[in-house]
């Protein structure tokens, strides 16, 4: 059953085919060491008070949850020249998760907690401490990035390595009693093979994700259906000082940055610093913008006048790591963001607004984003249609990110 939904999606899209779930509603956790800021950063991405950025292990049992607005300057745009009544937004959801230590994959800690948690994650924002405060506890005593990268990626593998062994142990029962020419051996087969090669892989300490990047979506069906810990895409955040943040340098960055070439190819490393992310919300929330640049020229040694939060960066990259893209539908009454994967054709989309429209889909009509960018209100659909801007898109157009979208279905139905 889950192979034909997976096969049916990607039936429906084009591209490369990527690891994760066939779905346009995918969330991310916060995921590292305890009491590396990880809190801090959800309270800061959420502008809220949730979870509980205190100076101790283990402050955040349960996961909180949160759904954080993704900016969009195309949107705001879009309102206007569409003079709508109103915007609404995509949301992104995220987690803030217990905090790792050292033995998780044993238990130790929170182990099982934490593990089972972001199990139901697709994407992951890992926070690192590279900042020194003697002020604030780190439970390894001291403040190495490259240990703790370490830390966290043996137990996600260990874990994994654990859960692979059991699943094994279950197929091979399977396969014994199946009959040899039956599609199902052969399927079966088929995945005992590609979970030997992964093993071989992980017991060099590396992470499913990096093992290819040519899936098929055979391949994707089954590791999907485990949901292991190590296949899904990572975003390492290097919390740092407001001064290391501000001047965008920090002594740990080299070295991390080599450490993710040899055993995270392909991951991301942003800089962010927790503290100035904390005290821009507060500053913006007074609309204290004469604070905001003293705290910065304090803050660097008077070398920036003015850094602005590095969150709205943070959600499009954890977006563009999930193949997350959006389109917009406007009228009068509403200008609307909506999020689906790459790949995805227009019928499809159409059934991420309701699903009648995709089963009675016809047609879309589609203005590409680049020839609305420079246009000022009001906007006159006649002009679109005498410069020759809206296309027609049928059943396997592909969607892209930035189209604002018409469709047309059966029964007079648009949207």
């Amino acid at each position: 059953m889950f192979l034909a939904t997976t096969q049916r999606f990607y039936s429906a899209a084009k591209g490369p085919v990527r690891l994760g779930r066939p779905s346009n509603n995918l969330t991310s956790g916060i995921v590292g060491l305890a009491n590396v800021g990880k809190s801090t950063f959800f309270q800061a991405i959420t502008n809220s008070k949730l979870g509980n950025p205190a100076n101790y292990p283990f402050a955040t049992i349960e996961p909180e949850e949160a759904k954080v607005v993704v900016p969009s300057e195309q949107l705001d745009h879009l309102q206007k020249l569409y003079a709508s009544s109103k915007k609404v937004p995509a949301v992104l959801t995220i987690y803030d998760i217990a905090g790792l230590t050292r033995g998780a994959s044993k238990g130790e800690g929170l182990g099982n907690k934490f593990l089972n948690d972001i199990r139901h994650v697709d994407g992951i924002f890992q926070v690192v401490r590279g900042f020194a405060d003697p002020e604030i506890t780190h439970i390894e005593g001291t403040v190495s990035p490259i240990r703790d990268l370490s830390i966290v990626q043996d137990e996600l593998v260990l874990k994994d390595l654990e859960f692979l062994e059991g699943i094994r142990e279950k197929l091979d029962r399977k396969i014994s009693k199946a009959a040899k020419s039956s599609g199902e051996f052969k399927y079966m087969s088929a995945e005992l093979e590609l979970l030997n090669a992964l093993e071989d892989h992980m017991y060099e300490g590396k992470k499913i994700a990096h093992f290819k990047d040519d899936w098929t979506p055979e391949e994707v069906s089954i590791l999907n259906k485990h949901n292991f810990l190590t296949a899904k895409p990572t975003i390492v955040l290097l919390n740092v000082s407001p001064k290391n943040f501000l001047l965008q340098q920090n002594k740990y960055l080299n070295d991390v940055n080599d450490w993710m070439e040899n055993y995270s190819p392909g991951d991301q490393v942003l800089l962010f610093s927790a503290e100035f992310e904390t005290k821009f919300n507060e500053f913006m929330a007074d609309n204290d913008v004469e604070g905001l640049d003293l705290y910065c020229k304090l803050q660097s040694g008077g070398e920036v006048d003015h850094k602005e939060t590095c969150l709205p960066r943070l959600i499009h990259e954890m977006r563009k790591a999930l193949g997350l893209i959006s389109f917009y539908t406007c009228g009068p009454l509403e200008a609307r963001q909506w999020t689906i994967r790459e790949g995805t054709l227009a019928p499809q989309a159409a059934g991420v607004i309701h699903t009648d429209l995709e089963k009675t889909f016809i047609s879309a009509n589609i203005t590409k984003f680049s020839d609305l960018a420079f246009m000022a209100p009001p906007l006159k659909e006649s002009q679109l249609k005498a410069q020759a801007l809206v296309k027609r898109g049928g059943k396997q157009y592909e969607m892209e990110d930035g189209d604002v979208v018409l469709f047309k279905a059966a029964g007079a139905a648009s949207r």
